[in-house]
């Protein structure tokens, strides 16, 4: 049985609490009212940044001074947004990761996978942290739905309003999908689903340690192969509604399968390295360089696959130049120029030029710094996904985003190593227990 040592339970505390004061302090420190922005902007314009155009001219009398007021409640907006745009994207990234995991688990069951029920307790182990995920996102959900922040613009009653000088018809077209009350009952079906198969696919896993047949074994491939079907579907589903939707004028059509590749990457490579952390703590006897080298071979081609699919909604989108889908990428590449581009080569040149060698997959030092490159990668293309929407080009990794991170990256240790002790770390009754054990690649 593996115990949690004291040094990292510490740890993820110390996490928690860094991470906490951050998220407060981005809150406290957003600006509240309209002076409050032009304080802000002056002070930038003292220091040369942002040259905005609300200030070029006041000599247009009323019509500069409404353009002025209309101007300081954007970027009102933005710096509002913006600690909330912190969370929520830290908080989506881990329950993704969760997700990921579970749906990698999900598979290998279906695929009656011989070389990795030695890991099946560690899978399990980390989407422990899928239920505490799911509520801490909800209540996010819940939080946009009644305006207590305006991260997700189709929100906005003047914009489905013909009578408001704001009425959007592109956004009215779409409120009978995108409206407040159906979208959390979607949220709460995609999320209560992915949380039945994880609660019962454990048990069954569980039960099959004390059982006499295949019984539970073979009702964990059922609902396995069936929770896929369900995954898939809502997987798309949800990565409209959670990310699509705060460009609501914009869409593609892979947008789901994209999403499924950025954070089943994260998911595996998270289940490398709490595998190599356990083995460096003496547990997981049976777990060789073999396991890993396939866990390596993973995090490689799964990170190519990412690029195939970012390369194809880039290109398709770039060349054909129309105007209201082109605006997405002209938007990142102008105003995130840096994340936008560093990401790629985060995501896909590192890891390709590092774990293309076969040897270098068995080497830990090689994988733990291959993917931690890759969590940062991927949480740079969420961020990417969601700020430029929410808080345009203003924009910064400062405290709130990083102690967003701190304060959910803690959470996630302590909670899946605490799971990790509630049970036995081998699955010892599994059909293909011994092949695992004896797997040589």
């Amino acid at each position: 049985m593996y115990t949690i040592s004291n040094k990292l339970k510490v740890f993820s505390f110390v996490l928690m609490f860094v991470g906490l004061l951050g998220i407060g302090y981005s809150f406290i420190s957003a600006p509240k009212t309209t002076a409050d922005v032009e304080k802000i902007l002056a002070a930038e314009e003292a220091h040369g940044h942002h040259g905005h155009e609300a200030h070029a001219s006041n000599a247009h009398g009323h019509d500069a001074h409404a353009h002025d007021e209309e101007h300081l409640l954007h970027v009102l907006h933005q710096l509002q947004n913006k600690p909330w745009a912190a969370v929520y994207v830290a908080a989506l990234f881990f329950m993704l990761i969760s997700l990921g995991i579970l749906a990698f688990y999900a598979i290998q069951n279906a695929a009656q996978a011989g070389w990795s029920p030695v890991l099946f307790r560690v899978m399990q182990g980390l989407t422990a942290y899928l239920p505490v995920g799911s509520i801490l996102f909800f209540i996010l959900l819940v939080f946009s739905a009644f305006h207590f922040n305006h991260l997700f613009v189709w929100m906005d009653p003047d914009l489905v309003n013909p009578e408001s000088p704001k009425f959007d018809k592109l956004i009215n077209g779409k409120k009978g999908y995108l409206n407040e009350y159906f979208w959390l009952i979607r949220a709460a079906v995609f999320l209560i689903g992915w949380n039945l198969y994880r609660y019962f696919s454990r048990k069954n896993c569980l039960a099959q340690d004390e059982a006499n047949d295949n019984t539970f074994y073979k009702k964990n491939f059922k609902i396995s192969a069936a929770f896929l079907v369900f995954f898939i579907v809502t997987e798309s589903i949800m990565s409209w509604d959670w990310i699509m939707s705060v460009d609501p004028h914009w869409f593609s059509t892979l947008f789901g399968w994209y999403v499924f590749a950025s954070f089943f990457v994260s998911g595996i490579t998270v289940i490398a390295l709490t595998t190599l952390y356990l083995k460096s703590q003496g547990y997981l006897e049976y777990v060789n360089t073999s396991h890993i080298h396939d866990l390596a071979k993973f995090m490689f081609g799964i990170s190519v696959f990412w690029t195939y699919l970012w390369f194809s909604q880039f290109m398709l989108i770039w060349y054909s130049n129309i105007p209201e889908e082109v605006t997405y990428f002209i938007t990142r590449i102008e105003q995130y120029n840096l994340p936008f581009f560093g990401m790629l080569v985060m995501n896909f040149v590192f890891p390709l030029l590092i774990l293309i060698n076969t040897d270098f997959k068995r080497i830990t030092w090689i994988i733990v710094m291959a993917g931690i490159v890759i969590l940062l990668g991927h949480y740079i293309d969420f961020f990417n996904m969601i700020m430029p929407a929410t808080v345009g080009d203003r924009w910064f990794i400062g405290v709130g985003e990083i102690g967003s991170l701190l304060f959910f990256f803690g959470l996630f240790v302590w909670v899946t190593f605490t799971a990790l002790t509630k049970a036995p770390l081998l699955a010892k009754r599994n059909p293909f227990i011994e092949e695992s054990k004896h797997f040589h690649y």
